[in-house]
């Protein structure tokens, strides 16, 4: 019954697997980003989100403008207040995104094996027989025989509202296919997806550039989603571009792996970036169907052992529409959790899903009962083995402090920190109790006023599997005296208690800066 990420009692009660889950502070280890959009950018529905279990909230600029996003941020920003839950926010770039443009917004009828024409002439009404698309380079790009995937915006592979292509011959500027299935695309926008051929376009376009230098830096975003990363140089030129928007310097890039491109440069891209997106919508059509798991484990194996965030994509893609997962669908959340996944992305079905709270819940709940299965005695072996030795200073506190926590049965670890790193390196051994991050902001000052660092680090580490942070008074710098540590800790154990995951007599880690050194210490609450 063993297999090598789970862990099973041996034998398991059956009647223990229907006894209810405990609901706690913390949803899940896991956490959850969701994509908001029309469904979900009332204030109600965002707090909603915010107590099922969301911490970073994706901003998608396929669709919409500036001053809709913005206005859904502002909303976001009362229900951040309102529940007292932080939220980070990612801005998703569009990239090189291929789009069929349908101005009228009629539904299009496509039938089997009829022909169709995709042509790069924007002033022609799409219909079933012709698709204005908004690249003229396709028809250098495929040749007969290559197949295209047209979808609605954030296609749920659902067969009624996506077609397959296959290339049948290239005229001019324009591509003829033939359908391979019925489909009805309604809407206004559809991407097109060309399956492994090369799309000679930048990944960061013009509308991207200007998008993140002025919604980006207004809002100070958190994390830039590159999408449709498929070299290491589209994250050194994405970084080089944020150094020179002043406060977005701190900006984390999180690679979107999306094609074959991208997964043959992934080593690369993955030593770059500072983490990484696995878009299995698009990967699933770019990869034969009986590949995509495999590159799933792969991956997230390589991002846990880098201890860099990964986000998995596309996991209950019927709840856009059902209150319900499918089976399949429930597994995989599990299963993602158990390869290693820190966080699970949610598109269409908090985007334009007629339930994106209980969506997000459902989510949350299948990750908490997966990681109290998850093999971290293995997972654990596996990491020090593979970062071997010498280990580095920070490396060697942060293992042995989750090995700590782990052997005294630890209700939770408390890590000091002003950058994150430490805390980071404490959450890549994958602990099984919660790791509070306690950022202490630092002083910064341009000789004219001071300001405080603290709160990008804070909110970077909601992506991080079991990482909850909480920012500290700056009064309290993080490697002074005794004292001030002492009263740092107070807040934070207080900030434990209230939320339920700390109780008298309980054992709790704590890793702390004292001088040059790094402590590990266990304390043990009085009553």
């Amino acid at each position: 019954m063993h297999s090598s990420h789970l862990l099973l009692e041996e034998p398991i009660r059956m009647a223990s697997i229907l006894e209810p889950s405990k609901s706690s502070f913390f949803p899940a280890l896991t956490k959850i980003v969701g994509t908001l959009g029309p469904k979900s950018r009332s204030v109600e529905t965002l707090s909603g989100c915010l107590k099922a279990g969301m911490s970073v909230a994706r901003f998608d600029f396929s669709w919409g403008d500036a001053d809709y996003h913005q206005e859904t941020l502002e909303n976001l920003k009362i229900a951040v207040k309102s529940t007292k839950k932080l939220c980070a926010v990612m801005l998703d770039t569009v990239g090189p995104e291929l789009q069929v443009i349908n101005k009228s917004e009629k539904a299009i009828t496509l039938k089997a094996d009829g022909l169709v024409t995709l042509t790069p002439n924007q002033d022609q009404e799409a219909s079933s027989e012709v698709l204005p698309i908004n690249f003229d380079g396709l028809a250098k790009a495929v040749k007969k025989g290559d197949t295209i995937f047209v979808g609605q915006y954030l296609f749920t592979g659902s067969e009624t509202t996506s077609v397959w292509l296959e290339v049948d011959e290239v005229k001019g500027d324009d591509v003829i296919c033939l359908s391979r299935n019925a489909a009805t695309l309604a809407g206004s926008l559809f991407t097109l997806h060309a399956s492994q051929v090369h799309i000679d376009l930048p990944t960061l376009t013009e509308k991207d550039k200007e998008v993140i230098s002025t919604w980006g830096v207004q809002n100070k975003i958190d994390f830039l989603s590159l999408s449709y990363c498929r070299h290491a140089e589209d994250v050194r030129q994405t970084r080089e571009m944020l150094k020179k928007l002043g406060d977005l310097s701190q900006t984390q890039i999180f690679a979107k792996i999306e094609n074959v491109e991208g997964l043959t440069h992934f080593d690369e891209i993955l030593q770059e970036a500072d983490g990484i997106i696995l878009s299995r919508g698009n990967l699933g059509i770019d990869l034969p169907p009986e590949k995509v798991f495999l590159f799933q484990k792969a991956a997230l194996y390589k991002c846990n052992m880098a201890g860099k965030p990964a986000v998995l994509t596309r996991v209950v893609d019927s709840m856009t529409d059902n209150l319900r997962p499918t089976r399949a669908e429930a597994t995989d959340v599990a299963n993602a959790v158990l390869d290693g996944s820190d966080a699970i992305l949610l598109g269409a079905e908090t985007l334009r899903g007629l339930y994106p709270v209980e969506t997000i819940s459902i989510v949350g709940k299948i990750c908490a009962e997966a990681e109290k299965v998850f093999n971290q005695d293995l997972y654990f072996k596996k990491t020090v083995k593979y970062v071997g030795e010498p280990m580095t200073h920070l490396e060697s506190i942060a293992s042995s402090a989750v090995r700590a926590a782990i052997k005294v049965k630890a209700s939770v670890i408390i890590c000091f920190t002003s950058s994150g790193r430490a805390a980071r390196l404490i959450a890549k051994y994958r602990p099984t109790m919660p790791v509070i991050s306690v950022v202490i902001p630092r002083v910064k000052t341009n000789q004219l006023k001071w300001s405080f660092s603290g709160a990008f680090e804070a909110r970077q580490s909601l992506i991080v599997r079991g990482l909850f942070p909480m920012l500290a008074d700056p009064r309290h710098p993080a490697e002074s005296t005794s004292a001030t540590n002492e009263s740092v800790l107070k807040v934070a154990l207080d900030h434990g208690k209230h939320a339920g995951v700390i109780k008298s007599h309980d054992r709790v880690v704590v890793c702390q800066k004292v001088g040059d050194a790094a402590v590990v210490k266990i304390i043990e609450l009085e009553d």
